[in-house]
């Protein structure tokens, strides 16, 4: 899947200059071995949010020839963005919204890891070897502490990408979300009182409403409803770990071309979700 490849890339351009080597090599391992789901939903969602725009405007303008009315500024920036899906790769507004969805894919990718590392706790493992002579807890603290600091600098780089647009206040929103869950969920098992694995599912949820968010946004509109129905049903079947993108999103290809734009359901291929996550957090940070 080419749009997926595209935020792959981006994504990694963005953390390119991350030092010393070997958190840098970290990092890039991470983005090498995920999912990209969240970023080309963004991408998706920016299309359909434009060819809804597009239909929208021509709607309105049947009856006067112009189509110029309150829709008119906002379906010129749609028409951009669907315009430079299928343009070439130096079209600046393809290269934004890759961009974007980058962000959101990087934001993703520094929480899960989070999520992974305050399950397993690996510095309670280094306190316990301490006391074992013929142990390496030196090693296994730097181990720690990059992937502490990989985690960081996925979600900082993701934000520095999500600054400058109207999904901005989202992207926080979802970051404070998953640090209550987290809080919650450590409560829940506990004292066995709810699901902890459900509790984990809201980051995946909140990921996909943000990419919808942002890819909406980038075509200058509000999310269509039927996209964020689609990421809820996503979610719910993806659990705590995306498949490929090219498994579940090839279904929302053909519907970016699709005018008028109508409150159909979007469907997407959940088949492909019963054989199981394709990527888990090898690593993650302290919350």
């Amino acid at each position: 899947m080419e749009t997926a490849d595209n935020c792959r890339r981006a994504a990694r351009e963005a953390v390119a200059d991350v030092e010393p080597p070997q958190l840098h090599d970290l990092v890039e391992s991470v983005l090498d071995g995920a999912s990209m789901v969240p970023g080309a939903l963004t991408v998706a969602s920016a299309a359909i949010a434009a060819s809804s725009s597009a239909g929208a405007a021509g709607a309105s303008g049947a009856g006067t020839g112009t189509g110029a009315d309150a829709d008119g500024p906002r379906s010129s920036a749609a028409e951009r963005y669907a315009a430079a899906l299928e343009s070439d790769p130096a079209e600046t507004a393809a290269d934004a919204l890759v961009t974007h969805a980058a962000g959101v894919q990087l934001i993703y990718e520094g929480l899960r890891l989070t999520r992974t590392l305050a399950h397993e706790e690996p510095w309670r493992r280094i306190e316990g070897d301490e006391d074992d002579a013929q142990s390496h807890p030196d090693q296994d603290a730097i181990e720690s502490d990059l992937e502490i600091l990989a985690a960081d600098i996925l979600v900082s780089r993701g934000f520095y990408l999500l600054a400058r647009t109207d999904a901005a206040d989202k992207a926080v929103r979802t970051v404070q979300a998953f640090g209550r869950d987290q809080t919650s969920r450590d409560e829940v098992a506990a004292d066995g009182s709810g699901d902890p694995a459900a509790i984990d599912a809201n980051l995946e949820r909140d990921i996909l409403e943000l990419a919808v968010e942002t890819g909406a946004a980038a075509a200058g509109r509000s999310p269509p409803t039927r996209l964020l129905a689609l990421a809820d049903d996503l979610a719910a079947s993806a659990g705590t770990a995306f498949p490929p993108a090219a498994e579940c999103l090839t279904a929302l290809e053909p519907a970016v071309s699709e005018e008028p734009f109508d409150d159909r359901p979007l469907e997407f291929d959940d088949r492909s979700l019963e054989d199981g996550p394709t990527d888990r957090a090898t690593s993650a940070t302290d919350p």
